[in-house]
């Protein structure tokens, strides 16, 4: 499973490191940095209610109770709705997150990949399920999908697009397209931009029918009350919302203009998340991740996603603080 593994190990790698864990500086995930005000009391005696949540989540990305699902997560989410499908066909518009080439594999689906990167208009099988993330991971392009969109449904494909790093941007969700588009699918996972990947929640949202069909084969308790809680609360903080934006944009240029500074990036990759994806040169990986270590920072080996060398690594737009750390060990 090492070729799936992803960033934010902060407990393995203090413990490799002989530090403690906040002395980490963990450049490797990609959870925001800033976190949401919140004052939480679950009720652990009592099986959980999601009225609150779902009102929030309503509000917060204009959508009505009926047309989305809760999931524990968005891999829970992902999972799920693999396990959902009659197609054994879909592509993945690649790079992209791992979980979903994982999923293709374990319940046996014909896997296609698109370099996007190279030729992103290329066209899927025809009926298939494609996947697309947008912003991309693991390099955090923002898409315009109308020409996109416009393919896929002349191939009447099954479109599942994950927007898990949209609330970073001022990008437009494809939400609005539901409308046109039966066939189309859009997950949101909360704990990227909500600063909780401890917390599990994440969402599917779609026509009507769409998730009536998910939700019939779904528990009926998927997260708990801590979860429910804590999301009902921060999801429509304005303050916070814009805070995030505008500081993530601010120190994405700094580590951005840090990283052109560097004899050891070759180039990097455009990106409006808040994550820059880099190739390297004059350092191997192996050696440059020893040298970051040394300093108790963790960056993200990009060498398991496909069209990507063993030359790219990742780093997370952290505070101002933890970035400079950075320019100083490069």
């Amino acid at each position: 499973m090492k070729r799936f593994k992803h960033g934010g190990d902060v407990e393995s790698f203090a413990k490799k490191q002989g530090i403690k864990k906040r002395e980490v500086i963990d450049l490797s995930s990609n959870i925001n940095f800033i976190t949401p005000k919140f004052k939480i009391k679950p009720d652990l005696k009592n099986y959980p209610k999601y009225d609150n949540l779902k009102k929030a989540i309503s509000k917060r990305y204009k959508i009505k109770k009926k047309q989305f699902e809760i999931f524990n997560g968005g891999s829970s989410a992902i999972f799920s709705f693999f396990r959902s499908l009659e197609t054994k066909d879909f592509t993945i518009y690649s790079p992209a997150y791992l979980e979903y080439k994982k999923a293709g594999e374990i319940f046996g689906f014909n896997i296609h990949h698109i370099n996007r990167l190279e030729d992103v208009y290329k066209k899927p099988k025809k009926g298939s399920l494609v996947i697309f993330v947008n912003p991309s991971t693991p390099d955090g392009k923002l898409y315009d999908l109308k020409k996109l969109l416009k393919i896929w449904k002349e191939r009447g494909c099954i479109v599942f697009i994950d927007e898990s790093f949209l609330d970073f941007t001022k990008g437009k969700s494809a939400i609005k397209q539901l409308k046109d588009y039966k066939k189309l699918y859009i997950l949101k996972s909360l704990t990227k931009f909500y600063s909780s990947a401890g917390t599990r929640v994440g969402i599917v949202v779609s026509n009507r029918e769409n998730i009536e069909r998910i939700k019939y084969k779904e528990p009926l308790w998927k997260i708990s009350n801590f979860d429910s809680l804590y999301f009902a609360q921060v999801l429509n903080q304005k303050k916070f919302i814009k805070k995030t934006i505008k500081i993530t944009k601010k120190n994405r240029k700094i580590l951005q203009k840090i990283l052109s500074e560097s004899s050891f990036v070759k180039e990097q990759h455009p990106t409006s998340a808040n994550f820059v994806l880099a190739k390297i040169k004059n350092i191997s990986m192996k050696k440059l991740q020893k040298k970051l270590a040394k300093k108790n920072i963790m960056a993200r080996d990009c060498s398991n996603f496909d069209f990507l060398g063993k030359n790219h690594i990742r780093f997370a737009v952290k505070s101002k603080q933890e970035i400079k750390v950075l320019k100083r060990v490069l």
